[in-house]
């Protein structure tokens, strides 16, 4: 797993997440509703809205939020009309980031982005300049128990990927108490079907953007000045995702040093 998403991980658990809830329903929204224009609001022909429908019910948006956010994408309410873009740039240490973003306005936008950047110690590149680094994927996470629990109830990597294999995954690592699955982002959809009726527990299904090298963070110092720079871009209304190539070794990751940084307001 990736620096940044391992971060991502620890925050949530340290609860930083659950205080910005209503910020991640109106990303998740956006999201919804441009995938909707992009592709139209039918399920079941638009397999990229079927990805974003369901990460949005992962993070419990009510139904009835989703369904206008379609519509509105669909053209049968109106609504403010998003755009993507995407930026490329540098954290400290060289690390690369590639930033996500739907907006009404890509001059305030784009302007932003590039303070977010410069104020946290990084540069904003041209197009192109970092997104080599990174591989589009869809990814599945997986728990390791099995819903019914008990002693010894511990999902194999032989059943996952004799389920995984034939739905269409490219790949299987192990992550802590949980597996990872990869795949290409088109069969995102019926690898977590197949899975589901397997009866094993999906924790989250999402594509994203996995780096193809990392760059190490091995002290405290580097891991924060990169880590700034990150939350700042996650926290601007109009950042849907952010990707970079860092790395941190989990026993600094999970120290108590960062447990306050993660908790820290900002």
């Amino acid at each position: 797993m990736s620096g940044h998403s391992k971060w991502a991980t620890i925050k949530h658990k340290k609860g930083a997440q659950d205080k910005a809830r209503g910020k991640l329903f109106a990303k998740l929204i956006r999201q919804v509703e441009v995938t909707a224009r992009q592709g139209g609001g039918d399920l079941d022909s638009n397999a990229t809205l079927r990805t974003m429908y369901q990460k949005a019910r992962d993070a419990s948006v009510p139904l009835d939020t989703i369904e206008r956010a379609i519509k509105r994408g669909s053209g049968d309410l109106e609504g403010v009309r998003y755009e993507p873009a995407s930026y490329e740039g540098y954290a400290p240490c060289g690390v690369a980031v590639y930033v996500d973003v739907l907006t009404d306005n890509r001059n305030r936008t784009g302007a932003d982005v590039r303070s977010l950047f410069t104020r946290n110690g990084g540069s904003l590149a041209e197009p192109g300049a970092v997104a080599w680094q990174f591989e589009r994927k869809g990814v599945v996470i997986l728990s390791k128990r099995r819903p019914d629990g008990g002693d010894g109830a511990v999902v194999t990597e032989d059943e996952v990927m004799l389920v995984a294999l034939d739905a269409g995954a490219d790949d299987l690592a192990e992550d802590g108490d949980t597996w990872r699955l990869t795949c290409e982002p088109a069969a995102l959809s019926d690898v977590r079907a197949a899975l589901e009726a397997a009866g094993l527990t999906v924790e989250s299904a999402d594509v994203t953007m996995l780096p193809t090298s990392t760059v190490p963070l091995t002290t405290a110092d580097d891991a924060k000045r990169v880590l700034r720079l990150i939350d700042a871009l996650d926290d601007h209304d109009d950042v849907q995702d952010v990707y970079a190539n860092f790395d941190v070794p989990d026993e600094l990751l999970n120290s108590e040093e960062f447990a306050s940084f993660a908790r820290a307001p900002g």
